[in-house]
């Protein structure tokens, strides 16, 4: 019987980050930030990242780890249900690339 090798972590050329996931998150994060009256310096000091990082993130440029989704939610005083209810509400909106599969 041959032993089978395991390898750790994602394939080779494989990624996670998913451009309207990450583009509803940031159009989530800036509505309520907006809302909320907040800066964007002050969202990102409060949650503890540099501003450039929280433009990123409110951009869709970057998608945001598990850690931070709570601080953020934390610096917007909201719960992360509340978050991410927001912008699972703003998956496929205007705005949001939509994937391949539901080009076609």
């Amino acid at each position: 019987m041959q032993k089978r090798t395991v390898q750790r972590g994602r394939p080779a050329g494989s990624t996670t980050f998913d451009a309207e996931l990450a583009q509803a998150f940031g159009a989530a994060v800036r509505a309520l930030r907006t809302e909320r009256g907040i800066a964007q310096e002050t969202l990102a000091n409060l949650a503890g990242v540099e501003r450039s990082h929280m433009g990123k993130v409110e951009r869709g440029e970057h998608q945001p780890t598990l850690s931070l989704i709570f601080k953020i939610a934390g610096a917007l005083g909201c719960s992360t249900t509340v978050l991410m209810a927001e912008a699972e509400d703003r998956l496929g909106q205007p705005g949001t690339i939509l994937t391949k599969t539901e080009d076609q």
